[in-house]
């Protein structure tokens, strides 16, 4: 894998994802060994530390665990929990998806609002007396018309 220092997702975040992937797709099974700091430092041309903070997203996540002295292991239900968390992403993206296009139903709906507002308001009388030539064209049935 490759990372990506010119996205907007942090390297720490994109280590860590790259775990979840390799546990996912079964490269690294329940209760094997995870690489370390140094070992992922050293595999992506990364700083350690930064290494380090990936590994402790999966630790704070329980997906890993550690023994003292022989580094971190993938849990039981890593993969069960990994698969879960990412169909409860998929369905809160759904979900603010679902909240942009109401706002943007509702912005259009002002705009639409302000557009009656503008034919609304008083103009000059040449001018309104263009727009209520044109109101009556289009309200008026074709039959109607002179």
């Amino acid at each position: 894998m490759i990372l990506h220092s010119n996205t907007t997702k942090p390297l720490y975040i994109q280590i860590a994802e790259w775990l979840e992937n390799e546990i996912l797709s079964g490269n690294i099974r329940p209760h094997e060994r995870i690489y370390s700091q140094y070992q992922l430092a050293e595999m992506f041309n990364i700083n350690p530390a930064t290494a380090a903070k990936g590994l402790s997203l999966l630790l704070e996540e329980n997906l890993v665990y550690k023994k003292r002295g022989l580094g971190m292991f993938v849990a039981e239900e890593a993969q069960a929990r990994i698969q879960v968390k990412r169909e409860s992403s998929s369905s809160s993206t759904a979900v603010s998806s679902w909240r942009h296009f109401r706002l943007l139903l509702s912005s259009l709906d002002q705009m639409f609002l302000n557009q009656i507002a503008v034919l609304v308001e008083p103009a000059s009388s040449s001018k309104r007396k263009k727009q209520q030539w044109l109101f009556s064209k289009r309200s008026m049935p074709s039959n109607c018309r002179h």
